[in-house]
């Protein structure tokens, strides 16, 4: 296979990933120990994020005319990426709990339903919480008046019926 075929492979795996991506985090994960990155990749792997180191040259193929052609800008120096497929912030999330932990992994950047967020925004970003808490925090608030209403309506009806023995 001659070395344009090899490099078009890759480019087109990485298409391939943009295509299905709900979102796609960069980092810099330079100086992570074998130890930081094998717990990184199990943490994201167990969440159904995608983690792959690429060469710059070849995202920046990629990425050109998509929605994600924002990221070259940021594209210096080794870069892995994150591709998130079913909740846009899962990969941020993740990412930004283990940057607490490892010091020396560093947001790049990132694109999310076709915005392009710079490192801090990222960091913001990795603040929501996942859909799912989202929705339970919705479900939970809506079931707080209904619960109330119940309970006030049964103490109507006990106070109605002790009423009517006595």
């Amino acid at each position: 296979m001659a070395k344009i075929e090899q490099k078009q492979v890759i480019v087109d795996e990485i298409k391939d990933k943009l295509s299905k991506a709900a979102s796609v985090v960069v980092v810099d994960a330079r100086g992570l120990t074998v130890d930081e990155d094998t717990k990184l990749r199990k943490s994201l792997r167990t969440a159904g994020v995608d983690y792959k180191v690429y060469k710059n040259t070849m995202v920046t193929l990629a990425v050109k005319g998509t929605e994600f052609e924002g990221l070259t800008t940021y594209l210096e120096g080794p870069s892995a990426f994150a591709f998130s497929y079913e909740d846009a912030t899962t990969a941020a999330s993740i990412l930004n709990t283990a940057a607490k932990d490892f010091k020396k992994l560093e947001f790049k950047a990132g694109v999310i339903e076709s915005v392009v967020y710079d490192a801090e925004g990222m960091k913001v970003v990795a603040g929501i919480p996942s859909r799912e808490v989202l929705l339970s925090k919705l479900l939970g608030s809506f079931k707080s008046p209904m619960s109330s209403f119940a309970r006030v309506i049964k103490q109507i009806a006990e106070k109605d019926s002790s009423a009517v023995a006595e």
